[in-house]
């Protein structure tokens, strides 16, 4: 493990096991004295830990701790890159990465947040294990993927045909990186960043879209506090599955907001600050 302090800051950077003796990166940024709470962060297909600075900056200033994973085939853990065989192996990188956390930090309420396929992660997480996740404070879903997303009918058509046959056939899944932000110094650093990828495997395409229809048929069962933000024109990942996984989630503790005009990335778009703002209050009304 690797220990940094920046302005107060405690940095680390470190390895945990996950399913098949995987070795997962992990980096955590903790607050001076008591953090009031965590937010455990995982990324979406082709991201990485990196990508969440400004969630990291403007929490650990109002004394969060963020702890942010790179799943297996991301990042800076070893694995095929966007390959699973299948999505138990995502299901149990979070469940080792949760356990990790508390591990480190007993007691201390965590939230966990999602963005696009990480999302997708989470809310399989929440429903698949509800005694595990009744330990949790919330869940947020940031551009969940849980609809229909921006990738063309004919790779999707391939990627079934081939998910039987040749699981690990790749193909790049086309997504336009300028439909991520609209500040153009963002999507510069995108274009320098080298642990970036825009892989998809026959099999995780196929595993992506069974557990994406599972969640939804499974949303009644939803059981801790949600929240939901999205983007109104995200090409990646189309506001509407969202919007009607929200409106069959049972719990009454759940919001939804959407942002007219934004992106992808949310945490990186124009209008990030109120993102964050909006972040933040909802974290503060759920401790």
């Amino acid at each position: 493990m690797i220990d940094q302090s920046v302005h107060g800051v405690s940095h680390q950077q470190g390895i945990f096991p996950s399913l098949g003796g995987l070795e997962l990166y992990y980096q955590s940024w903790c607050p001076q004295g008591k953090a009031k709470a965590i937010l455990a962060i995982v990324h979406g297909l082709g991201g990485h830990s990196d990508k969440y600075g400004n969630i990291v900056k403007h929490l650990t200033s109002k004394q969060y701790a963020v702890y942010a994973l790179d799943l297996r085939g991301h990042g800076r853990s070893p694995g095929q890159r966007g390959h699973i065989s299948a999505w138990t192996e995502f299901r149990s990188d979070l469940a080792a990465f949760v356990k990790l956390i508390q591990n480190q930090q007993s007691r201390c309420p965590i939230f966990l947040l999602g963005h696009s396929l990480g999302a997708v992660v989470v809310c399989d997480y929440v429903l698949q294990n509800p005694q595990a996740a009744a330990d949790l404070q919330g869940a947020i879903a940031l551009a969940p993927a849980i609809g229909k997303v921006g990738v063309s009918k004919l790779k999707l058509l391939v990627g079934n045909l081939l998910s039987q046959v040749w699981p690990r056939f790749t193909l790049s899944t086309g997504i336009n990186l300028s439909a991520a932000s609209r500040d153009e110094k963002m999507l510069a650093i995108y274009t320098q960043d080298s642990l970036r990828h825009t892989k998809a495997s026959a099999r995780l395409a196929t595993e992506y879209f069974a557990t994406v229809a599972w969640i939804q048929a499974h949303a009644a069962e939803w059981q801790i506090p949600l929240l939901i933000l999205h983007g109104g024109a995200d090409r990646v990942a189309l506001p509407e599955g969202g919007a009607i996984f929200y409106q069959n989630v049972a719990c009454t503790d759940k919001l939804r907001i959407e942002y007219p005009g934004a992106y992808h990335d949310l945490q990186n778009d124009i209008n990030y600050q109120e993102v964050l703002t909006d972040l933040e209050n909802w974290l503060e009304n759920h401790l």
